[in-house]
């Protein structure tokens, strides 16, 4: 059914020019064509030795080039940043194709090892992505996040006061709305009063394996947003369907399209020739319908029926040009899944490709040549020059910003102090330290405290970052004092908010942290200011946020989450919050380095280094697996020797003898146990070694590595033992 929803705004827009709106309709069909031709060539042109299908998704692509089009060859801005939908990524790098940021070589290659990505990548790809997409839900999440952290640079004073802030836009498919993070985000979202955000729903009813029957449900996504604050605008009908409602009968006609079923109104847009007999069965005896009908020829007809707002460029256009403001804009813009290729509108078009036969009927309908499918203007090549210009005018042509989306992040490194403040007490726990680490740094001015911002799922105080805020304080748009400290209710805990706050109090819900870290740890690739963000939880909810924190990795985010409690030393608390799996997690993650320490000295020094790993090009995020058990701690001074050693990954606590027989092995919270066992052995085997590994994944990575003649340092550790 197409709901009839939130109608176009009525406020005066400017009107389209006309020789830009052919401009833009021209480049349009050239995107289709590319888009449609880039996966038809990976499956059928390219050499494949396994004759196993390549894949793409001509149908997902064709769905939204008009708004891609009118996004990228008009509206966008050099500051503005993109989550593409996973599946239009072919329609993403033809654009870029055309505005000379992408490479046949690359298309040539799509889906192929180094070639063009199937979904967005801002590892993979070199036409200059904005967020990775591909786990649906999450890319589009993460332009609310992205807005947020520019809020945060903004009002810390760390990007420029004068220039123009970008958008945050996101292009939808609907099907990501059955992905909960969606709308756990919006709600989050409207907590922290997100600016300068557009999400775009491509509206085309159908998902992977059907067409969408949800009518009723959808119909309430525009309420949805508008109670979180948002503007929604509905691009429904286009120009033609307009004006055939303005006639005798239109109404009606109006009615009719509001009314039919989804699988309706898609298997007659697949069928093409069965609107008239399906519209006089339906509307005959309506007085004006037989006139307009007979106006129109059954391919007219069609192209009436088919003619939604999200395909019709000037409705677009409005839409876009008469957003205001800097409110959050939810566009709903109504798309037939496969617009104007053979399978449009059939329930089973999400995966299908043209044959070749197809191909070619549809190359001859675009006026292209054998030999110049690649060429940017075949088809068209009497306005070649015109389409030209206006390509080099386009705002996003004149982006300054490097193509390859790899390139080092223009922010400066961040300098940080050694040795960081080592708490002085006999007995503590890695998480009390940690927390008592960022409070002085918090007491400092120094670059690092500055760049530093901690986020937490509602576990602030509990994991120790109660210093720290009432420090740095929490940040907000606007301030709101603690009202309990006006009241003077006694309180350990400052709980002001200001726009010079440096902690996110953040909702229970785990994949917001993630994303909100990934938003944080981009900010120096897009907007050329780094940020140093901590993120704090409890260890065994990574797992509920494992899909973001996953692909905040991927995305080469650079962030340190600090976890806790772990392992078997909570007992005492009750197995709700046991971590068992989570080493695991960070030795198989990509992207991230695990470090499970023991000791305050051996905190203090793995912080360090993780401040610096998080700025390094070849670097990554960190992830701390603490403890709240309060050890005694080691007496000594950490060498340099010894320190490189701990950031390798282990270190002798107590070395073995020459050709010792037996060595302990220990990490993390359980080294009084371990040290009274090897006290107990020492007794029988003198020369027997204690290790202390502080992370199994830096051994473990450094002894896969290896260096050819040089050992690891797991082996040069071991090579003492018999």
């Amino acid at each position: 059914m197409i709901a009839r929803l939130t109608a176009v705004p009525s406020a005066p827009i400017p009107s389209i020019d006309r020789g830009r709106l052919e401009c833009l309709c021209d480049l349009e069909r050239k995107v289709l064509w590319l888009s449609t031709w880039i996966i038809h060539h990976a499956n059928h042109l390219r050499p494949n030795r396994d004759g196993l299908k390549v894949g793409g998704h001509q149908a997902s692509c064709a769905s939204m080039t008009t708004l891609m089009t009118a996004l990228y060859f008009h509206s966008l801005k050099p500051q503005d940043r993109v989550a593409v939908k996973p599946h239009a990524a072919p329609v993403y790098h033809a654009i870029q194709y055309l505005l000379g940021r992408q490479s046949r070589e690359q298309l040539e290659r799509f889906r192929a090892l180094g070639g063009a990505q199937a979904y967005p990548s801002r590892t993979k790809d070199a036409d200059g992505v904005d967020f990775s997409t591909g786990s649906v839900g999450l890319g589009a999440a993460l332009t609310l996040f992205a807005s947020l952290a520019q809020d945060y640079l903004r009002l810390h004073e760390l990007i420029d006061q004068d220039a123009a802030l970008g958008r945050m836009i996101a292009l939808i498919g609907d099907a990501e709305f059955d992905e909960g993070n969606m709308f756990e985000a919006v709600l989050e979202g409207c907590k922290h009063d997100v600016r300068n955000l557009w999400w775009i729903i491509d509206y085309n009813r159908q998902s992977l394996d059907a067409v969408l029957s949800d009518e009723r449900l959808f119909r309430r996504f525009d309420h949805l947003f508008e109670v979180m604050g948002w503007k929604v605008i509905t691009l429904k009908y286009g120009k033609r369907q307009e004006a055939a409602f303005a006639r005798p009968g239109g109404e009606a006609l109006r009615e009719w399209i509001d009314d039919c079923p989804n699988s309706l109104y898609s298997a007659l847009t697949f069928k093409g020739n069965g609107w008239r007999e399906r519209l006089e069965c339906d509307l005959g005896r309506v007085p004006g319908i037989k006139a307009l009908l007979d106006d129109h020829d059954e391919e007219e007809l069609h192209a009436l029926m088919t003619n939604l707002g999200g395909h019709d460029m000037e409705t677009v256009l409005e839409a876009f040009d008469g957003a205001e403001g800097d409110r959050p804009h939810c566009f709903i813009a109504y798309t037939i899944k496969g617009y104007r290729l053979p399978f449009a509108g059939h329930k089973d078009n999400h995966s299908d490709l043209m044959n070749p036969a197809q191909m070619a009927r549809f190359k001859t309908a675009q006026g292209i040549p054998d030999g110049a499918e690649w060429e940017p203007f075949a088809g068209m090549e009497a306005r070649a020059d015109a389409l030209e210009c206006f390509l080099k005018g386009t705002p996003r042509a004149s982006d300054a910003r490097a193509s390859d989306a790899r390139a080092p992040a223009p922010a400066r490194i961040v300098p940080v102090p050694r040795p960081l403040p080592i708490p002085v007490a006999r007995q503590s726990s890695t998480q009390e330290a940690f927390g008592r680490i960022l409070s002085e740094l918090a007491k400092g001015e120094s670059a690092l405290a500055a760049r530093i911002v901690t986020a937490s799922p509602d576990v602030t105080v509990s994991t120790n970052l109660g210093g720290w805020v009432n420090r740095r304080g929490l940040f907000g748009r606007a301030d709101r004092p603690d009202l309990f400290r006006q009241e003077k209710v006694a309180s350990p805990q400052r709980w002001a908010a200001s726009p010079s706050g440096q902690h996110v109090e953040l909702g229970i819900a785990e994949h917001n942290l993630f994303l909100l870290l990934t938003a944080l740890g981009l900010s120096g690739a897009l907007y050329g200011e780094r940020l140093l963000p901590i993120g704090t939880l409890y260890d065994p909810f990574i797992q509920r946020g494992l899909d973001a924190l996953n692909y905040g990795c991927y995305t080469d985010a650079r962030f340190m989450v600090v976890a806790t409690p772990s392992g078997i030393s909570l007992a005492a608390e009750g197995g709700a919050h046991q971590s068992v799996a989570t080493p695991l997690i960070g030795i198989g993650q990509p992207g991230m380095v695990a470090f499970e320490p023991a000791f305050v000295d051996e905190l203090a020094a793995v912080m360090a280094w993780s401040f610096e790993h998080m700025q390094a090009p070849e670097g990554g995020s960190v992830y701390l697996r603490l403890s709240t058990r309060r050890l005694e701690q080691p007496r000594r001074a950490l060498t340099p020797e010894l320190e490189k050693e701990l950031i390798e990954g282990a270190y002798w606590l107590v070395p073995p003898a020459p050709g010792a027989d037996l060595a302990l092995v220990f990490t993390g919270a359980v080294a009084p146990e371990v040290q009274e066992a090897h006290r107990q052995i020492a007794q029988d085997l003198p020369g027997a070694g204690l290790l202390a590994v502080t992370s199994a994944d830096r051994l473990h990575a450094g002894w896969r590595q290896g260096a050819g003649d040089e050992p690891s340092p797991a082996e040069r550790l071991l090579e003492a033992l018999a």
